[in-house]
């Protein structure tokens, strides 16, 4: 195969595997005709609201509910307490990382409020409306208390402890430690050290949280509507919380306005509303606003790093020494807990280059904000920001082209499989084909002569390089080995219908990242069928085989796997069942266009419909010792590693106006390799949105907070998020190299934009001002920041 070349699956007949089809579901989306969770209208359905702590860390002296339960169309106040008779304590650590704890947490709080927006009481009644009124009635009596708020004074021993069964505010610490890193820094001819933030995040996406539960008490069994990525996984928790039979509980996911991550964990409004449902045997709507989204939804990023590193004379990376610290909620989230950004970046700082010494301390600490959780790329853009902000300054030191630079430390082609000191081992990457055709896309010595001419007339633009690896489809080392119940696995059932079209059911869940579109086109390319045939079926427990979901960059790697393989053996049924009515080899059919044809001639033997109905209805003409089996289920998980890694470059090419502060960007280039492209549009558009969240984090977005812990732009009028007109155009490449773990050879994609392009708008901003001697290593890059570093503002 040459570099660069679509690397395809072997199917027969017309394959759609690598063709850049629109989504199936667009049209009905673009149509309005979608159904989300707030879409939602059941008989008898009740709303709830949520009274919230205004104080970060508070005791509750007192509630007082009376005039809120007399109000008009209130069905029931409820509380922490109430709660709790009904559901059982949750608890996020992951048993396999080593000295992690965290508190017990209940849907509403009790004693203490510990974020400013923890829910402390539901309030349910026949209307919204009338459910937030009566919300306003509840009186709490509060006794405030000292927050803890800064990550970096956490740990100190004035510190309040949140827990007080606790000794501290740690909640884990792991160290990576090869032993030498000191030595070799000691006898290095350059060091090069600096310090990187990156500001609290919230996911916002489109459609806020979301769910309908309704308890039927006369079979007691329980439906939920939830905008959740991951309906087995809340299946199993609302069963397991709440002492219902797993058989007994049924979650259903709509259309999904964008998840992001956020919407895998569990949140104690939602299982609040799922009580409350459960109390009065009736549908429990809640849907959290846009305002209280900004306290109530977890938050992630945050982190500050202090980074050295090593390098001979000649430009070798020779040690990296890591310090990562960062702030989670006043729990650990669950189930997936709060510390895998702490994780990912021990894992992958300095990962796109060969390691030699490695020290890496990650640290998760607890204070009074909101809480903590995965969120697009959980840790990438940390672990990329401060090893390619680093690289920078290292080939600065040595007076190398960074292009250079990284081209002469990227791990070379003969030494895969590699494994990081931190553990994650590397399958196969391609570095050094995509920073090759990542130069040839954006001319890059032509720009660096451009840069040059306009720096002479006071024109400041900057280039910046950013090589990243992201993980996907990961094993069961993730969350399984951690003793939690998150399915590594993804099923998929498909079924030749009546009239031979195929209804396809499968673990994924569709949020807008394509899914549906995937599993058209990978089970109508193997079976053999036009694609305008195929029935998806998604994000149902009743109705789809049991399976981990969207989540990690997982779902065309596992679940396109799984659809792949089902395919293929529902072929090899209706081959093998045509082959004994027609007395012949299934290896001399073929299965073309809906039709079973010779393999050779392309003669019709019979048309899919055709199969079915014999199979179906005139079972006279089945061999009495054959029973076609035309309904197929397969599973799939990655076993032989940790996770499949994917790689890629990106570049930035912006201006920075030295006046005023302000970075317009000009041009983006992104190259990646995510294996086999099973939709080349659908993955460029992932990778371009993601691409787009990635300058907001650079430019835009942060949570502000007071001393207090008062989260201070909690709205989309002061929490900025970036706008189509400010965006550069982005222009994207790919290599191939497809993994040998599975045979759709697939990896994840929908987080490699977000991953590298933080980093690369941070060293093309330091790159426009090195003439000033200015840096910048404190994201968002505001105006402000920028004029401070450039010493005009105070």
């Amino acid at each position: 195969m040459k570099p660069g070349e679509m690397q395809r699956p072997t199917v027969s007949g017309t394959s759609y595997i690598g063709i850049p089809l629109p989504r199936a579901n667009a049209r009905r989306l673009l149509a309005g005709r979608g159904q989300y969770v707030d879409d939602l209208q059941l008989p008898r359905l009740a709303h709830a609201a949520m009274v919230r702590s205004p104080y970060a860390h508070a005791r509750i002296v007192a509630i007082e509910a009376g005039a809120a339960r007399a109000a008009p169309g209130v069905l029931s106040v409820l509380t922490g307490p109430d709660i709790a008779r009904l559901c059982r304590p949750y608890v996020g650590v992951l048993l396999h990382v080593k000295g992690m704890r965290s508190a017990p947490q209940l849907p509403l709080a009790i004693d203490r409020a510990r974020w400013q927006g923890e829910p402390v009481v539901a309030v349910i009644a026949e209307s919204r409306a009338q459910a937030e009124d009566a919300a306003q009635l509840v009186a709490i009596e509060w006794e405030e208390l000292a927050p803890v708020t800064d990550a970096e004074t956490a740990l100190d021993p004035q510190a309040p402890v949140i827990h007080p069964e606790f000794d501290s505010n740690l909640c884990f610490e792991r160290l990576v430690d090869t032993g030498d890193v000191e030595a070799v820094l000691a006898r290095a001819e350059h060091v090069v050290e600096d310090t990187f933030v990156t500001a609290r995040h919230a996911a916002t996406p489109l459609e806020t949280r979301g769910i309908v539960a309704a308890f039927n008490p006369a079979e007691r069994h329980l439906t939920v509507w939830q905008s959740t990525q991951v309906p087995y996984m809340m299946q199993w928790i609302l069963a397991h919380h709440f002492g219902l039979p797993e058989t007994s509980v049924r979650v259903i996911a709509p259309d999904v306005g964008g998840g992001f991550g956020l919407k895998i964990h569990v949140f104690g409004d939602e299982m609040a509303a799922v009580a409350a449902s459960l109390l009065l045997g009736r549908p429990v709507k809640f849907i959290a606003d846009r305002v209280e989204s900004f306290v109530s939804d977890n938050h992630a990023r945050g982190h500050r790093v202090r980074i050295r590193m090593a390098v001979s004379g000649a430009g070798d990376i020779l040690a990296v020494d890591m310090d990562d610290l960062f702030g989670i909620g006043p729990f650990s989230g669950f189930p997936r807990a709060s510390v895998n950004e702490g994780l990912q970046v021990g894992n992958l700082t300095g990962a796109p280059y060969k390691q030699r010494s490695y020290r890496g301390r990650s640290r998760a600490v607890f204070q009074n904000k909101p809480m903590y959780g995965q969120y697009r790329a959980v840790g990438h853009p940390v672990a990329c920001a401060i090893t390619e902000g680093i690289v920078d300054l290292a080939a600065d030191a040595v007076g190398m082209d960074p292009a250079e630079f990284r081209r002469r430390n990227y791990i070379s082609a003969d030494k895969y499989p590699y494994t990081l000191v931190s553990g994650p081992t590397f399958e196969k990457l391609s570095q050094h084909e995509a920073l090759e055709k990542l130069l040839a896309m954006m001319d890059y010595t032509g720009l660096r002569r451009e840069q040059a001419q306009l720096r002479a007339r006071g024109i400041h633009r900057g280039i910046g390089l950013a090589s990243f690896v992201e993980n996907s489809n990961s094993s069961s080392a993730t969350y399984g080995q951690g003793g939690v119940s998150i399915a590594a696995q993804d099923a998929c059932t498909i079924k030749l219908t009546a009239t031979g079209g195929l209804a396809v059911a499968s673990s994924l869940t569709e949020m807008g990242q394509g899914a549906h579109a995937v599993a058209m086109q990978v089970a109508a390319s193997v079976v053999g069928v036009p694609i305008d045939r195929v029935k998806v079926i998604l994000g149902d427990t009743d109705a789809t085989p049991y399976g981990g979901g969207n989540f990690g960059s997982r779902g065309t790697g596992i679940g396109g796997e799984a659809v792949f393989q089902t395919a293929r053996a529902l072929r090899a049924n209706i081959l093998a069942f045509v082959a004994r009515l027609e007395e012949t080899e299934p290896s001399l059919l073929d299965v073309r266009e809906g039709n079973v044809v010779d393999a050779d001639s392309g003669a019709q033997r019979m048309t899919l419909e055709e199969v079915a109905r014999t199979a179906y209805f005139r079972t006279d003409r089945v061999p009495r010792d054959f029973q076609p089996e035309l309904t197929v289920t397969r599973s799939y998980a990655q076993k032989t590693y940790t996770g499949v890694f994917t790689n890629g470059i990106q570049a930035s090419y912006l201006e920075v106006d030295t006046e005023s502060g302000f970075v317009k960007l000009l041009r983006h280039w992104v190259v990646d390799d995510c294996g086999t492209i099973v939709n080349p549009m659908l993955v460029d558009e992932q990778i371009r949105g993601a691409v787009v969240q990635g300058i907001g984090a650079a430019l835009f977005e942060q949570c502000i907070y007071s001393t207090e812990g008062q989260l201070l732009n909690g709205s989309l009028a002061d929490y900025l998020v970036p706008m189509a007109a400010e965006m550069p155009d982005i222009e994207i490449g790919h290599c191939v190299t497809s993994t040998a773990t599975s045979e759709l050879g697939a990896k994840g994609a929908g987080e490699a934009g977000v991953t590298g392009a933080p980093a690369a708008v941070m060293n093309a901003i330091n790159d426009a001002l090195k003439p000033f001697r200015a840096r910048m290593t404190v994201q968002p890059f505001t105006p402000e920041r920028i004029l401070r570093a450039l010493g005009k503002v105070r």
